[in-house]
């Protein structure tokens, strides 16, 4: 199936380039630029001070909607997660995490994920497909729509490796982030990434200042190993070097994840070498409880574990928090919805 061409993959220049070729004024992308991003219409009739040719124009070159809202569930903390059909019947997961002074939505950034964390429903049967900017700018508009409001912060931290999908990843930043239309800050957008190496080095030179988070969950080779197929790749030596390059050439200081599993990574040990291994430069720690999946035996830490844990890392210095689950009764953790419907279909 051809991918249709979504008028959100377009940055404000493309637009105004493709309304030069169509021998439109120069105007006209900025009132398209608004209808699509300060009033979201979602049909091309809304746009009612462009000419009706025009409005035909485009939607016979462009399409209002990338995804179809599949299945919605809310979590008694608030949370909820949005299962939707891509144009080839693909699924992907966005979750919508409110807080007082926040509404975060998670997006997805792939159809599945090539680096199968041993711990995540995300990449258990691989990666289908790349998300365009369009189909990503589209999941950031259908939280907004479901929130009822605007959304305040975006995680890429869904479904897939952003840096897996680089150039696409950055254009839906942009696009989000320019201040004619939803004009998101970028320090309220964050990147997760499970250690890709290529992709953190070329995020140093984008000069954007968005946020940086790190996919550790172990303090050494061989655990890194068992629970992560990309340390074969990046080994922790390699990619914490990275990491210190790019905290000194962007004054950005990185959080790194870790997800506690218990007697797989929550030993004494662990915990002082990885106070040891990111003593050395500023970073902050986010400790994570496993959220189990049927596909993975482990079990989350104890709550003594946890806070042992945090305990360290503050003593040495070391920002840490711990991400409790808000959303354990609707599945929130990354591809969980989708496989239990891939599994039914």
């Amino acid at each position: 199936m051809a991918d249709p061409m979504f008028i959100y993959s377009l940055c404000r220049d493309e637009l105004e380039t493709w309304l030069k070729n169509h021998k439109q004024p120069a105007f006209r992308a900025k009132q398209i630029w608004q209808w699509l991003y300060k009033h979201q219409v979602q049909s091309w009739d809304e746009m009612n001070n462009l000419p009706g040719s025009l409005r035909l124009a485009l939607e016979e070159a462009f399409s209002l909607k990338p995804l179809e809202e599949v299945e919605v569930s809310s979590s008694s903390t608030g949370t909820r997660k949005i299962l939707s059909r891509l144009h080839d019947n693909e699924l992907i997961e966005e979750v919508l995490i409110p807080a007082e002074e926040r509404r975060t939505v998670c997006v997805s950034s792939q159809v599945g994920c090539m680096f199968g964390c041993v711990f995540c429903a995300s990449g258990q049967n691989g990666v289908k497909r790349n998300l365009s900017a369009g189909e990503i700018v589209g999941e950031f508009l259908a939280a907004q729509r479901a929130y009822g409001e605007r959304v305040t912060n975006v995680v890429f931290m869904g479904i897939g490796e952003p840096f897996d999908n680089y150039d696409e990843v950055m254009k839906a930043i942009r696009i989000l982030n320019d201040p004619e239309g939803i004009g998101l800050g970028a320090r309220r957008i964050t990147i997760s990434t499970c250690g890709v190496i290529p992709g953190i080095e070329r995020l140093a030179q984008e000069g954007l200042q968005v946020e940086l988070s790190v996919s550790l969950h172990a303090p050494s080779d061989p655990i890194r190993d068992e629970l992560m197929p990309v340390n074969a790749t990046w080994a922790i030596d390699e990619l914490l070097a990275c990491c210190e390059r790019y905290t000194k050439e962007t004054k950005r200081i990185i959080t790194f994840e870790y997800t506690m599993i218990r007697d797989v990574n929550d030993t004494e040990r662990d915990c002082r070498e990885l106070v040891l291994r990111l003593g050395r430069f500023p970073c902050r720690v986010n400790l994570i409880p496993l959220s189990e999946i049927e596909e993975y035996e482990g079990k989350t830490s104890t709550r003594e574990k946890l806070e042992h844990f945090v305990g360290e890392l503050e003593k040495a210095g070391i920002n840490t928090t711990v991400r409790w689950s808000k959303g354990i009764d609707v599945n929130a953790a990354c591809g969980q919805l989708r496989s239990q419907h891939e599994r039914a279909d």
